[in-house]
């Protein structure tokens, strides 16, 4: 299984480098991970791999740390204050001020101001070493099952790793309760805003340790998608991610909804549709071949998909059918938002684009 972070200099070559510079007067290695984001001007037209509200803001993350807001529609953005410059490809807002955004090298970051200003939560130094202590702990009081006692080791790797693995997508439910996904099968929890995290890689029917590329809640249930098919539902009563079946067995990227549907898509156009709460699956014939790699619910029944070579599909009906829209300039997208009517804020590789649809 290959990895999907960014390579890291590991901690002996940093040193190693910081002790004897290659070239005379060379600046010394500085992690990702202490290293504020740079100010750009160029932040808005860079790589940006998510988009969120913040009540009435929109707040876009993105390559090298950055992270812009806009006041105004997406007509104009600010970069905002944030103490990392690893890549960050998720971002969530249960209200208007406070808000998550995560990332590359196991980092979490928090704002409480509406996305102007952020701190670092967690980053992955100390995500492995949470993991051994919260299992090891749990060893020591004689309360660790038998599949925990199996993951034990494996969180041990985990942190003999350092800051290697990312987390790919966070959802909250409210000011207080939300959950990270990411590379692996790391999945936390948090009951108290991101000041403590709690482990719940033994709480998914996920043996094979695949990457978990999105959580989001759709038609009133938690559900996450990602490699090689797999789809997760929380079962509240048992506190546990059980796996579902939808037939197939390439990448989900992410999944959206509306009321009384989920939609999950991913690889070559696939996108798949369960109005009974995952037990059963329709291919949707989105007449795609190109990756689907964002998702926007745009009020009612109106859902919008976006693909890595820009084209937009829309439906009005809960995500039954879609139809390919009218654009005037396709632009490659990793991300959506709808802001009012037919249009959508897209992100992507050429940054902000506010795209109308027909």
């Amino acid at each position: 299984m290959k990895s999907i972070h960014l390579p890291r200099f590991t901690s002996v070559l940093a040193a190693l480098l910081a002790a004897f510079p290659l070239v005379a007067g060379a600046a010394p290695f500085r992690d990702v991970l202490d290293t504020p984001a740079k100010d750009s001007r160029l932040a808005s037209r860079s790589l940006l791999n998510a988009v969120a509200r913040a009540g009435k803001r929109l707040v876009a993350v993105g390559q090298r740390g950055h992270i812009i807001f806009s006041d105004d529609g997406g007509n104009s953005w600010r970069q905002a204050k944030v103490p990392v410059s690893a890549d960050l490809v998720a971002v969530s807002f249960p209200t208007p001020q406070k808000g998550w955004a995560v990332g590359h090298d196991g980092v979490v970051l928090h704002s409480e101001d509406g996305g102007i200003s952020w701190t670092k939560q967690l980053d992955g130094r100390a995500v492995g070493k949470l993991m051994v202590s919260y299992y090891e702990e749990r060893a020591a009081k004689g309360s660790l099952t038998s599949p925990e006692a199996a993951l034990l080791d494996e969180t041990r790797r985990i942190a003999s790793q350092g800051a290697e693995n990312s987390f790919l997508d966070v959802w909250f439910a409210n000011e207080s309760t939300g959950f990270i996904v990411g590379a692996f099968n790391l999945i936390f929890r948090t009951a108290d805003g991101g000041r403590t995290w709690e482990p719940w890689f033994h709480r998914t029917e996920n043996p094979k340790r695949l990457h978990l590329y999105a959580i989001r809640e759709a038609a009133g249930e938690l559900y996450i998608s990602g490699e090689q098919g797999i789809v997760l539902k929380l079962d509240q009563s048992r506190n546990r991610f059980v796996a579902l079946n939808t037939g197939y067995g390439g990448t989900f990227f992410g999944l959206a909804g509306s009321d009384d549907a989920v939609i999950v898509y991913g690889l070559r156009g696939n996108a798949f549709r369960s109005t009974d709460g995952g037990k059963q699956w329709h291919k949707i014939e989105a007449g795609l071949q190109d990756g689907i790699t964002g998702a926007a619910s745009c009020g009612g029944r109106q859902l919008i998909l976006v693909s890595q070579s820009g084209h937009v599909l829309a439906s009005d009906d809960a995500g039954e059918n879609f139809r390919h829209t009218k654009l005037e300039q396709a632009v490659p997208a990793s991300a959506a938002l709808c802001i009012g009517g037919n249009v959508a804020v897209i992100a992507g590789t050429r940054g902000i684009t506010i795209q109308a649809f027909k």
